[in-house]
């Protein structure tokens, strides 16, 4: 732990609507892929915490799932339920929107928002994909009259230079207080679960829109030695149908997802990995109570 007298730690709680880049924005911080990125919405099932560390700052991000108003179904309500008990462990909150695009779902992340004490920081994403910079002043303008935000500061979560611009504003908001981790640890989460991620990261990309939400993978066995780390991951689907399609053809599709994930894993922990995975069926877990304990979905607080 920091010894510093000038030592300030907290937590800064990312919240929004879903697939505006917070994850990717929490990456890019760490500076490591810990948190599964894709273009799919809901993406961020639990609250994961990463851990930044400078010489006299550590500032613990809380990345959370998307906030989103559709409240049917035992997952839904569980994504919404950890995101929005989440909200009041920031020192500070990043309110995080696309560019260009103030959505009735961004207006219901507001109504939670709008209830906590905690600073909110307006973080407008995506400005790289901009045609005209002319139009993102107006977009400002727009959004500066939804809420009085402590600041507004757009950013693209693959700029190393905005990112590091918004961590250098974040930290006017952390409290004076020793370091309540390591210097080195960037995450509360075990690589068991970090593993699961990246497998269900790599089938999230490769199958898009041809699979729905209905897959989940857990770590059986995780084992280190001096050569390598041996994990076996589960991937649960709903239907046999689906089972067919998460395989592919010869085996295609989870051969190709198990090679990326396994390279994910692989530059996370410095060291080679093996992989095996298996598919297995398992009729309604997104409405089982009892199943999303055993698949380690949180239930919020």
């Amino acid at each position: 732990m920091s010894n510093l007298k000038q030592a300030h730690y907290g937590h800064v709680v990312i919240a929004g609507r879903p697939n505006v880049g917070k994850s990717t924005l929490m990456n890019r911080i760490l500076g490591v892929h810990l948190a599964a990125t894709t273009p799919k919405p809901q993406t961020t099932r639990n609250r994961i915490l990463g851990i930044h560390t400078d010489k006299n700052t550590q500032i613990v991000f809380v990345d959370t799932p998307g906030i989103h108003d559709n409240y049917k179904g035992l997952l839904n309500r569980r994504l919404n339920k950890t995101a929005i008990t989440s909200l009041p462990e920031g020192d500070a909150i990043i309110f995080m929107i696309e560019v260009g695009k103030w959505k009735q779902e961004d207006e219901h992340v507001l109504t939670f928002l709008s209830k906590e004490k905690a600073p909110v920081v307006l973080v407008v994403n995506k400005i790289d994909r901009l045609k005209s910079k002319e139009a993102l002043l107006p977009f400002l303008e727009k959004v500066q009259g939804q809420y009085n935000f402590s600041e507004i500061i757009p950013v693209s979560a693959f700029s190393e230079k905005s990112v590091g611009y918004l961590l250098n504003q974040l930290r006017q908001y952390i409290p004076a207080g020793p370091f309540q981790y390591q210097e080195d640890e960037i995450t509360d989460r075990s690589m068991r679960f970090v593993a699961a991620e990246m497998v269900r990261e790599q089938l999230t990309q490769i199958l898009k829109d041809e699979l729905p939400y209905t897959l989940a993978v857990t770590i059986e066995e995780y084992i280190e030695s001096n050569e390598r780390v041996e994990i076996s991951a589960v991937i649960y689907v709903s239907t046999e149908s689906q089972k067919k399609i998460v395989i592919g053809k010869q085996g295609k599709v989870l051969k190709q997802a198990g090679t990326k994930a396994r390279q994910r894993i692989a530059g996370i922990l410095g060291q080679r990995v093996h992989l095996n995975t298996w598919v297995k069926v398992k009729s309604g877990w997104m409405d089982n109570s009892h199943m999303l304990d055993q698949l380690n979905f949180d239930a919020g607080k």
